[in-house]
Parts: structure tokens; sequence; C-alpha cells
């Protein structure tokens, strides 16, 4: 079975994860944290996680999907190439699921995912609108937007987002642990 790619960086929103995290678990989907470097990395309510992978290491052949939290300030992490390229090698597989929540969207966007396809993001409207990287006529005002394989959504949405992922990745959860 494939893996699903888990993406964290510096100031990531550890209960964005939460919920996908328990819904993989509960399907049986094995998943993989994987960072710019096997660093630990701090969350920004201060969980350290190891990642098991740097991007160096990863076979993407391995994952059919990838998981991305927002966090405190993603447009310095969108600053490093490192997580643009990566982002880009790992989805351009045929039918690749990507769920990306909060400011996150804003990687996709940069790393041309977004091209053509719905999406929200949990930025202030100034910011997404001043950013090159976004198609605003595709920018959809709802909490979770589904544009084929592709699921983005606000923060606050992160119990319907991991409900979403689980069912785009044809998981067997119970949907009623949270509240579904």
């Amino acid at each position: 079975m494939k893996k699903t790619a888990v993406l964290l960086y510096p100031n990531f929103s550890e209960y964005e994860l939460t919920t996908a995290l328990s819904i993989l678990m509960q399907g049986g989907k094995p998943i993989t944290i994987i960072g710019q470097s096997k660093e630990p990395i701090k969350g920004e309510a201060g969980l350290v996680c190891l990642p098991e992978y740097a991007f160096n290491e990863v076979n993407v052949e391995d994952y059919d999907s990838l998981l991305m939290t927002g966090c405190m300030d993603i447009l310095e992490v969108a600053e490093s190439d490192d997580y643009i390229q990566f982002i880009k090698e790992i989805t351009s597989q045929e039918g690749f699921v990507i769920a990306s929540i909060s400011s996150s969207p804003y990687l996709l966007a940069k790393a041309g995912v977004l091209k053509g396809k719905k999406y929200t993001v949990g930025l202030y409207e100034e910011a997404r609108k001043s950013s090159p990287y976004f198609e605003e006529e595709n920018f959809v005002g709802e909490l979770v937007v589904e544009d084929g394989n592709v699921i983005t959504a606000w923060g606050s949405a992160f119990i319907e987002w991991g409900v979403r992922f689980g069912k785009a990745l044809d998981l067997e959860f119970e949907p009623a642990w949270y509240g579904k």
C-alpha cells in the first residue's frame, strides 16, 4: 500500500493535523513524516516532531497522497525552493491526492499545483489578492473546497477536511468519531 506524506515545516499547526492523522490510522494508511532535513521541527504550540525522512531521501513513487498543515508564517516557508520543488515532484504523479489546510495552499499555488483548480485558503484577502501565485477567479469562499484530487480548507474546518481526505483515499473509518 502506498503511503501518505505528511509535510512539516517550522511553526506547523498541530491541531489541524489531528483528525486527518486519526482517520489515516483508523483506515490503516501508512504515513511518513517528511521535513526539509531530519532535524527536529517545532510546531506553533511547541510540539516537536522528528521527520523520518528529509526531502532528498524520499522516493516519491512510494506515496499516493500529501497532507499539509498551515503554519504561523507560510511566506517564510515559501521562500525555500526546497519545499516548492519537493511539492512539485511528489504531486506530479497521476491521481495523487492532496490535502492542504489554512495557509498551506500558498505553497501549492507557488508550486503551480492550484493552476485551474478551485481552492480556498486561510489567508487575509489582501494577501491572497496581492500574491502572484493565486488565480483569483478560482478562489471559493467556503470552509472546505474539493476540486478533483485537491482538498483545501480553512484551519477551523480541520474536522471536515480530515474526513474528506479519508474519503478521497477510499479509507474505511468511522465518521461518527468526528461528529460526522
